[in-house]
């Protein structure tokens, strides 16, 4: 029996690439930053799960610099390594898809830090097809940020809230009740279809409730997204009879190509739960893809080290739940998208290496080279799952 995780912790980077510099993100570092601000408060981080599985030996290997606070040296459990991403770019879908066996090598488009962000031409168009009254933000933001700014005003207007980030995303933030859940799902996928001369992967739909400058983002969210350009991992498992569950954003990155079953979760913590209760009952041949979006969306985006820090902490605490749940056969890997370092300026992804942490019952520990594509991660699994390879890179098993 064979079957396979990933455990994505969407953003948790852990060290600049070679061309950060290039992206503005000269010295960036998700986890090293974070360990040291931690160790700096006099609250030292410790992830002893993970850090067992090889995780700070990783993120040496990526930076050249141990995490404050981690002291193992040797007698790892996992095969570790970091992986640098091919595709260009720092976004969602570029780093799901590359990990998948597609890199990204085009560029994708992206809307300017201006305000406003958005062509005239488009907006007035969108409004034209909508009816909706106008448009309030038109700009680059933090969502959670920007819900409670202009949330007050969106209630009162029914105007919907537009913003965008260093992903190639146009992102619609309105009020579940106020506004309407179908109702915003009409608009964006409106939208879906104006922004595609822009080349843009993604419109957003992220539904809020609440009242009076305290508004909460709900699990509600949609993403209407550019399919892949080509068969990833999870259309392989999928085409040779595998089961495909994805976990929280996953089906929304991949357009659905190659899921079979949708999983949702309001949380990471949610989404834990759910996992655990799929690796009790995934079959052979499954493949389970879990992203822990709120690494990112909660702490990475919003500056939030305490939170980042805290978030990790929870995960690390449960992953013997998990691993008591492994069969003989399973394989496992836990990775990044990209980083987005809490203690960077600006609230944008950073261009980052990701962690590739194997583990399973039949994973002998040892360091792993560093792979020049995240595609490797994918390959890795296609050979485990015994499906058809991957067109992009190198299994590390």
């Amino acid at each position: 029996m064979s079957r396979a995780f990933i455990l994505l912790l969407d953003s948790f980077g852990l060290g600049a690439l070679p061309d950060a510099d290039k992206y503005g993100d000269t010295g960036a570092n998700t986890f090293g930053h974070i360990a040291e601000w931690a160790a700096r408060e006099g609250k030292p981080m410790s992830l002893p799960n993970l850090e067992r599985l090889g995780l700070a030996a990783a993120a040496h290997k990526a930076s050249g610099e141990w995490a404050a606070g981690f002291g193992l040296r040797d007698g790892f459990t996992g095969a570790w390594g970091v992986a640098r991403e091919q595709s260009t770019g720092k976004d969602t879908q570029s780093g799901h898809w590359e990990i998948a066996g597609v890199p990204v090598l085009f560029d994708w488009g992206y809307f300017p830090k201006t305000v406003p962000s958005f062509p005239k031409e488009l907006t007035d168009r969108l409004q034209e097809i909508t009816g909706v009254a106008g448009w309030l933000g038109n700009c680059h933001a933090s969502g959670t940020t920007i819900i409670n700014e202009l949330g007050d005003e969106h209630v009162a207007s029914g105007k919907p809230i537009l913003y965008t980030s260093a992903d190639s995303v146009l992102q619609i933030a309105a009020h579940e009740e106020h506004f309407g859940l179908e109702r915003l799902y009409q608009v964006c996928e409106a939208a879906y279809e104006l922004v595609k001369p822009y080349n843009i992967g993604r419109v957003i739909a992220r539904p809020f409730r609440g009242a009076n400058g305290d508004y909460k983002r709900t699990a509600n969210r949609h993403d209407y997204a550019v399919p892949p350009t080509a068969p990833t991992l999870l259309d392989h498992v999928k085409n040779d009879g595998g089961e495909v569950i994805a976990l929280g954003k996953i089906s929304d990155i991949f357009a659905a190509q190659g899921v079979t079953r949708l999983v949702k979760g309001p949380d990471n913590m949610a989404l834990f739960d759910r996992l655990l209760e799929v690796a009790d009952e995934a079959g052979d041949k499954s493949l389970t893809f879990v992203n822990f979006v709120d690494f990112d969306m909660h702490f990475g985006h919003r500056r939030d080290v305490a939170g980042y820090s805290n978030a990790l902490h929870e995960l690390d605490a449960r992953m013997p739940e998990f691993m008591a749940r492994l069969k003989e056969g399973d394989l496992v890997v836990i990775t990044a998208d990209h980083g987005c370092d809490p203690t960077a300026p600006g609230s944008d992804h950073t261009r980052e290496h990701i962690p590739m942490i194997f583990f399973g019952p039949g994973v002998a520990p040892r360091e792993l080279p560093v792979a020049d594509t995240f595609s490797d991660i994918g390959a890795t699994l296609a050979k485990h799952l015994g499906v058809k390879p991957l067109s992009n890179g190198t299994a590390l098993l």
